[in-house]
């Protein structure tokens, strides 16, 4: 598992395609018992704030859908944050071309608007749809670890199976909201057929 310090956020901020294939066995190196299963957990989100950061590499923004070039791309966490300072710590003094990352924090009901990329956490698993439907045709990247979110409309799910994080991408609903993800992503995810989502 990745430590958790600076130098360790500067490590994950490789390319998505390097890191993906370095995650094998990072929960291994947890002890044993109820100890394990937090630092599983704390583990686990280090590994997909990683992968959050790195999704704000592998997709590209209409230039519409930021207010000037030097504006923030806004990662936007709706409901019960499950990172804690990890993506903070990652982002921090990173850009994605002429725009600084910036963290917002949003209640479940608070206006996302502004907000590039949305991360919906599992405390969202009975509102996620309506939410999506509220964004839809808005160039904003939805990614969560909800069960099956992909295949109900968000754009990337994230998930956990056996020791790695998989990713699972639904390309029309990215497509319909403007947004373009490179191929060097889709070759890593498991893709929804985007004809049977609306």
């Amino acid at each position: 598992m990745p430590p958790s310090s600076q130098p360790a956020c500067h490590w994950v901020r490789k390319s998505l395609w390097v890191f993906a294939l370095a995650l094998t066995g990072w929960i291994s190196a947890s002890p044993s018992g109820k100890a394990a299963e937090t630092n599983i957990v704390a583990g686990e989100y280090q590994v997909k704030a990683a992968f959050l950061y790195n999704l704000t590499k592998f997709a590209e923004w209409p230039e519409a859908s930021f207010t000037a070039p030097g504006a923030p791309l806004i990662i936007g966490i709706v409901g019960d944050d499950p990172f804690g300072p990890v993506l903070d710590d990652i982002v921090r003094g990173e850009t994605v071309g002429t725009h600084p990352l910036l963290i917002k924090r949003l209640k479940a009901d608070q206006e996302s608007g502004d907000c590039q990329l949305l991360f919906f956490s599992r405390s969202e698993n009975k509102s996620f749809l309506k939410q999506l439907s509220q964004l839809r045709g808005k160039p904003a990247l939805t990614v969560s670890d909800i069960d099956q979110f992909a295949e109900q409309g968000g754009m990337i799910n994230l998930h956990l199976i056996g020791k790695s994080v998989k990713i699972e991408v639904n390309p029309g609903a990215a497509e319909k909201a403007g947004l373009k993800l490179r191929a060097k992503l889709l070759s890593l995810a498991r893709k929804v057929d985007p004809a049977t989502h609306d």
